[in-house]
């Protein structure tokens, strides 16, 4: 059996990483395109599921159209899929080949379902390299066994954050991967509006419109050498830099503005979920706090689930 956490050094993989963060933008584009928009842009997110990576169902024909499909990337078999409401499927062997030949052959797949789409192939919220999707022959690089160890790290990132907002009867959402960062996020809100920001686009505006503490996992880069967690508080109150987290590996970044946790710090240790559960709660707990959210208001008692106590779950009936 693999590693429920296994190791990813971002050098080992960081071609594929560029190859396939291109690729979930051209399918999540797809998805913002044909979707009515959400509060913060939920609606343009990916969902962990099972075997990788899943849009939610989308309109085949059109806001009146009877037919819907989604887009599920397979980490396990290696292949995106297409698969419609009336039980058409189309599948893509994920291999190495450029984005521009990946951005050709899903345009095809999606012209043989009779689903028409067009989308911005400029990438999103990418400095280097930042070339038209349509046009990208550089970035052609696909190591199955890193997109399968990136997708288990994202999946138990995932299942850690939904025990967590569990803890939360405020809003909050759901784990959802953002293709732009190519990051697994998962927030909570305090209620009231955030100020105005200065810098702010149209994206960025509704997706920082409320005060939150959102928490995360990013594959990392060259300096930060793997993975890494995240959590900060927007806008961040003051103090925040400096206040005290668990577990002892987390620190607050000042360029960032983020606590960061090497991913390592949780994957080695005795109990990775318990590891990370400390370091989403002792961060809200610092931020929710110097912020001055309603914190009586807003959570609730927790209760670990089975697998972590070993006593059962009394949680009430459901009739």
């Amino acid at each position: 059996m693999s590693k429920p956490w296994p190791d990813l050094p971002y050098e080992s993989w960081k071609d594929t990483c560029a190859t396939l963060h291109r690729y979930t933008q051209i399918v999540g584009k797809i998805q913002m395109a044909l979707t009515p928009t959400q509060n913060h842009y939920w609606n343009v997110a990916l969902r962990p599921s099972a075997r990788g990576f899943r849009t939610g169902p989308m309109p085949a024909d059109g806001p009146a159209g009877g037919r819907f499909f989604d887009l599920a990337f397979d980490f396990i078999d290696h292949e995106l899929f297409a698969r419609t409401s009336e039980g058409e499927i189309r599948s893509l062997a994920l291999q190495p080949r450029s984005v521009a030949a990946f951005f050709s052959h899903l345009s095809r797949m999606l012209e043989s379902l009779r689903i028409a789409v067009t989308i911005d192939d400029r990438p999103s919220e990418i400095a280097v390299d930042a070339i038209p999707f349509s046009q990208d022959e550089m970035h052609a690089s696909y190591d199955p066994e890193a997109a399968n160890r990136w997708w288990k790290i994202v999946l138990q990132t995932a299942s850690v954050m939904e025990e967590f907002r569990g803890r939360f009867v405020g809003k909050a959402s759901p784990a959802l991967f953002y293709w732009g960062a190519f990051d697994l996020a998962s927030s909570r809100y305090s209620g009231r509006r955030a100020p105005p920001r200065s810098d702010a686009d149209s994206i960025l505006e509704e997706g920082m419109s409320h005060e939150d503490i959102s928490f995360g996992v990013w594959p990392g880069n060259d300096e930060l050498g793997g993975p890494v967690f995240y959590s900060y508080t927007a806008p961040p109150p003051s103090g925040i830099e400096t206040a005290t987290v668990e577990p002892v590996e987390a620190y607050y970044d000042t360029k960032l503005g983020e606590f960061l946790l090497p991913y390592t710090a949780v994957s080695r240790s005795d109990d990775p979920r318990k590891t990370l559960l400390r370091f989403f709660q002792s961060t809200y707990e610092a931020g929710a706090q110097l912020a001055g959210w309603d914190r009586q208001a807003l959570e609730r008692e927790f209760r670990s689930v089975p697998w972590t106590t070993g006593r059962p779950y009394d949680a009430p009936m459901i009739h």
